[in-house]
């Protein structure tokens, strides 16, 4: 498998279930999306998320029912309490060319990683399905361990404009930002704010 970033606006994203696991789902979704969930009950977690609520037995409906709610979807899915009903959306999916999670039975084509975010930067973790609880423990201390880094990404990005005024080779641009990046000085100047960090960087790293 392999990791990507994907723009999900204005896609369609369908959740089956909606009990906990599938809310936890269109948490992660809702605002990046058009989420719609289908399911025979919504529980309490779901309330005030901005998605859709189609009212749909999985197990009694029949397939052209299902075909048609992922009329138009990018990603599907499939967290429902019973593999076997999770394996008969994946297999709906599968033969429409259309993505799908699952939560049990079989993993399906996409795992959905645990995610941390700051303002300028996003970190996401996997264990390929073997492990959620040690994929939101490395998430968890990352997060721990992040400060600063968004002020950082911001001084990189105008130490990397100032370079370009300044130093024509462009591998000489990138190891004054890598150096940046491995100066414990600077990192303590970010501590200190962003006109602190600035004034060290400059003075240290952007002559002329």
């Amino acid at each position: 498998m392999l990791p990507l970033v994907l723009d999900l606006a204005g896609r369609k994203v369908v959740i089956f279930g909606g009990g906990p696991v599938g809310a936890r789902k269109a948490a992660f979704f809702q605002g990046e999306a058009r989420v719609v969930v289908a399911s025979r009950s919504f529980g309490k977690e779901l309330r005030g998320m901005d998605v859709e609520r189609v009212k749909l037995d999985i197990g009694a409906a029949p397939e052209g029912e299902i075909a048609g709610l992922l009329d138009g979807a990018f990603l599907a899915v499939a967290a429902l309490g019973d593999p076997a009903l999770n394996t008969r959306v994946l297999s709906l999916c599968r033969d429409r060319g259309i993505l799908c999670n699952s939560a049990s039975g079989d993993p399906g084509d996409v795992i959905i990683p645990s995610v941390w975010k700051g303002r300028s930067h996003a970190v996401a973790v996997t264990t390929f399905g073997r492990s959620p609880a040690m994929a939101r423990y490395i998430r968890e201390k990352m997060a721990l361990d992040a400060g600063g880094i968004d002020l950082m990404i911001d001084l990189q990005a105008r130490a990397r404009e100032a370079l370009k005024d300044t130093e024509p080779d462009q591998e000489k641009r990138s190891a004054t930002l890598w150096a940046i990046l491995h100066d414990g000085a600077a990192w303590e100047a970010v501590s200190r704010g962003e006109a602190a960090a600035w004034e060290y960087i400059r003075g240290r790293y952007l002559h002329g």
